[in-house]
Order: C-alpha cells, then sequence, then structure tokens
C-alpha cells in the first residue's frame, strides 16, 4: 500500500487484501467474512488503500450496503442477487 493507509508488511494485512482481490465477480463478502476477529481493520484498509481493489463487493453483515447507490448500481452492474436495497447473502456470498 502506499500513501497513509496501513503497510503491507504484515501477513495478516496482506491476507486481507488477497481476500478481497479474490471476491469473484457477482459475489460479495462481508468485512467478518474477510477477516472475523478485525472486521474493522477491513473496512480501514478499503478506506486508506491506493490499492486497486473491489472495494464493491464488500458489504456489511446484514447485507446492507456501506457506499449507498453507487455501490449497489456496481453491484447490480456485476449480477449480485439483491433483495430490495441489501444483497442476498444466501445468493451473493463467494
Amino acid at each position: 500500500m502506499q500513501g497513509d493507509g496501513p503497510p503491507l508488511g504484515g501477513s495478516r494485512l496482506a491476507g486481507i487484501v488477497e481476500r478481497i482481490r479474490d471476491i469473484p465477480v457477482g459475489h460479495v463478502q462481508t468485512y467478518g467474512d474477510i477477516d472475523a476477529k478485525a472486521p474493522r481493520l477491513v473496512g480501514r484498509i478499503l478506506a486508506t488503500t491506493h490499492l486497486e481493489l473491489p472495494w464493491h463487493r464488500v458489504v456489511r453483515a446484514d447485507g446492507s450496503i456501506p457506499k449507498g447507490k453507487v455501490q449497489a448500481e456496481l453491484l447490480r452492474r456485476e449480477g449480485v442477487p439483491m433483495r430490495g436495497e441489501r444483497v442476498d447473502l444466501d445468493r451473493a456470498r463467494a
């Protein structure tokens, strides 16, 4: 990572980045799916990194979309199953 984000030196941080990168098109993961012990760290990495990551494929545990309409539109374009304004996690989880 560059800039003010957390360094990638730690294997935990590198693992989080790799798990985000591995989310396939049309699927999502929750912050807790990516790191059950530190879901807020996942959010911090997404908020501070300059790496190109599929950030839009990371949603809250209840399927709600943290970044609103922009994120929802990106997910819909990829064919992510939705239930109203939330992701259908039973069908969309990678």
